[in-house]
Formats: C-alpha cells, structure tokens, sequence
C-alpha cells in the first residue's frame, strides 16, 4: 500500500539521523572476534503503483499460476511512495593455526523493513579452513558469486543491483554447502582465482535430491577486470528469482513420489575496466536455462488441515491443457539477459552512475504464452556523496518499459518486479529517490 508522504519523510529523516550519529562508530573488534556490517533506507515515489493485494485478484498466487492473471477492475492506478529498510550485521573469527593455516568463521542475516529476508535461511553460517598456498575450504551456509557479486559491487555501482542480480534461472543463498577457493595464480600477465561450490539442499529427498553447482573464475590484469560464473541446479526450487535460495523442489518433501524433477542454470560474465582515475566502464552478459516444472494437483482444501489446495511449484506451464489428474505440462525456457553501465567521479566526495539493463524474450515450446514473448529494459541515473567515517547519500532516477502490455518476462519472478510497475497494467514508468547507507 502506498505510504503517506509527510509519514514516509519523517520515518527516513529519523533514520538517516540515526545513521549520521552512528557514522562515527567503526568496525567492534574483539580478540579474534569481528562484527561489521551495513544499514541501509531508501524512499521512492513510482509514477505507477498498485499492490497485488489491491489489484490482483487472487494476491496471493505466485506469477507462474494462471489464475494470478487476473486483476481487479475499476481500481486506480497511480503514483506511490515507497520505503526501504535493510540490515545486516557479519561477524567473523579467525584464528591462526600452525604452519600457516587459519581457521575462520562467518555468520550474517539480513533484516528487510524489519523482519528476516528470507525466514529460515541464514545469508552466512559457515566455517573454513585456509593456507596462501593451498587456497580455501569452507562449508555451511554462503552466499552464490553470481548473486553476490552481481548485487554488490557490480550493479550496486551503477544502480541496477537489483534488475540485474535478483532477475534469471540463478539462485543466491547456499544452505548446506561445500565451497573450495584456490590460491591466486599468476596467469597471462594476471591474476586468476577459481572456485568450486556444492550445495545438497534440504534433507528428506531421495527420489528428487536437490544437487547444486557453481563454478567462479575471476581474472584482474591491470585495470581490467573479468568474472565469470556458470550455475547448475537440479532439484531446487523452480523460479526466475536470482536472489533466491537453494533448498529443494517444493517446501514438503512428503509430495517426493508426487513429483517430477526441475532443473536450471545461468552462464554469466562480468567486466569492469577502470579507463582513468574518474571513469569506470561495466558490462555484463547471462544465459538462462530452465528444464520447466510440470505443475501438479497434490492436496485439496477439504484434506488440508490448513483450508487451502496445494500445488506445487510450477515453471513456464501450459494451462490450457489438462494432462489427466490435475497434471498441466511445464517447457523448457531459453533467454539472454545484458546489462551496462558507467561510473564517474567527479571528486572524491560526489559521484554519478548510469546503468540499463535488458531482459530479453525467451525462447520455449510452451503455446501458452507466460510472458515468454515479453522483454523488459530497465535504466537508472544517480548520484552520490560520500559523508564520511562509512555513511554514503544518494540519489536515484529509473525507468522501466516493457516490450508489450501483458506478464513479464520470463526472467523476472513477478510482474511487478524490481520497480512496482507491473506489466499487466503500463508499458513504461519510472521513479525518483533518495536514500542513504552506512557501513561499519
């Protein structure tokens, strides 16, 4: 719901406020213990808003349904105000071992407008294992390099970290993971580093056992850098959410003998080039894949205790035809998603970025058409001042336009995504705002 805003102001004063007077605080360091972390608020006013719960008819249904389609007639369509909250405190351990090894720990979670991120999954809870010369070993709870890294510094950088990293067939958040980082290696007059990640997500599975892959090179040569990721995931939760996490095919492994299996996976490179001391240069490109999910009738209201039919989680399915029993055939998805944007400092307090980001039509069998024929450009300008002693200002403008009025493309996991302008409604909108971030 659109907040006030005379309501909305005073909430951001207080909060930027308070993050002034903390801007003299630095990281707590005590023994080998460390606590840092990050405070962020952001107020934004959208040209075009309505939430699902005013506008669609059925709110609580997912954009893969096609019973979310549906919105409700008569109800306005115009501006709104929006505010933003994140939190999120890392605390570290480390500890020197004989001959050279280390031994650390990390645990962080992050608080969004109040209340966890994602209820349940930790963003950090693991332990590791180190040496210069024979790299990392860590296992547990972790964020992916290709959510990660795309948010932050990546898209932060030029304002499109959430279109960009959040958007595709990736996932962002490890549960029970095993992660092997090498040493730096001297090549071709640079500097490389590779990675391997595995994840098994939830337990109880046997017939549809969740299985992760990722794969990180990052290369630096002088003022050029370049990152590249490769994800596979069978068995997690189907979706276009980059920022997701990985845990399993649906949230009750009892439904196993139900259920077909989901796979999906990214291919992505990242490059920035630093072409002056001002002037930084970014560029991005991604490959999408989905297997599809079929979609499956498991439970009716009259049996569930809870009062409600449950499905399970469906991707890129064919509604129109009932396979028999309440089975409806989900098709595999293809798509290219690209992203570039510019950064320029003007002294070392202010600054200006620009960014865009395509999500392009995706390729598929499905005769139904769920937003595979739709695309979404989005574009941003900023700009911002750095205060001191960690608190960062700053400013944004944006805009979305879709390449037709109808769902959003395959890429992105709601048709309001990522601007509150849904797609069912405008073709194009855009936003102004203002928010600030502290580091400590």
């Amino acid at each position: 719901m659109p907040v006030r805003v005379g309501a909305l102001a005073r909430a951001s004063c207080i909060a930027v406020a308070g993050l002034t007077l903390a801007a003299s605080a630095a990281a707590i360091d005590f023994g080998p213990f460390s606590l840092t972390g990050f405070a962020k608020v952001e107020t934004v006013r959208t040209s075009s808003y309505c939430p699902l719960k005013d506008c669609q008819v059925e709110q609580f249904a997912g954009k893969e349904f096609y019973w979310s389609d549906d919105m409700v007639q008569g109800r306005s369509y115009g501006g709104g105000t929006n505010t933003l909250t994140l939190f999120q405190p890392y605390l570290a351990a480390n500890f020197s071992l004989p001959r050279g090894f280390k031994l650390s720990g990390l645990m962080s979670q992050r608080w969004r407008d109040g209340k966890h991120d994602f209820p349940g999954i930790w963003y950090d809870r693991q332990v590791a294992i180190s040496h210069e010369d024979y790299g990392r070993l860590a296992v547990g709870a972790m964020q992916t390099r290709a959510w990660s890294m795309a948010d932050y510094p990546f898209g932060s950088d030029i304002g499109v970290g959430d279109p960009w990293a959040s958007s595709g067939a990736g996932y962002g958040l490890l549960t029970r993971a095993l992660r092997y980082t090498s040493r730096t290696f001297d090549v071709a007059e640079g500097d490389l580093v590779a990675e391997i990640t595995h994840d098994i997500g939830v337990t109880g599975w046997t017939r549809n056992e969740p299985r992760f892959w990722e794969v990180w090179l990052q290369y630096r040569r002088g003022d050029l850098g370049l990152d590249f990721m490769y994800q596979d995931a069978r068995n997690g939760t189907p979706s276009a959410f980059g920022h997701g996490p990985f845990t399993s095919l649906f949230y009750d492994s009892q439904f196993d003998k139900d259920l077909g299996g989901s796979s999906q996976g990214i291919a992505m490179i990242m490059a920035r080039y630093q072409v002056d001391s001002k002037l930084q240069l970014s560029a991005g490109l991604r490959g999408n894949r989905w297997s599809g999910a079929y979609a499956k009738f498991l439970q009716s209201k009259t049996v569930n205790p809870q009062g409600f039919d449950i499905w399970n989680n469906p991707f890129n399915v064919d509604w129109s035809k009932d396979l028999g029993d309440g089975v409806y055939k989900g098709y595999a998805a293809t798509s290219v998603d690209f992203v570039l944007g510019a950064r320029y400092k003007f002294t070392d307090k202010w600054s200006a970025h620009t960014g865009m980001v395509h999500l392009g039509a995706a390729a598929t069998d499905n005769p139904m058409d769920r937003g595979q024929s739709n695309a979404a450009t989005f574009n941003s300008l900023g700009v911002g001042y750095d205060y001191g002693r960690g608190l960062q200002l700053y400013g944004l403008a944006g805009m979305v336009n879709y390449a037709k009025r109808g769902l959003a493309p395959t890429s992105m996991p709601g048709n309001q995504a990522f601007s509150s302008i849904d797609s069912r409604l405008k073709t194009s909108g855009w936003w102004l705002g203002a928010g600030a971030t502290f580091t400590f």
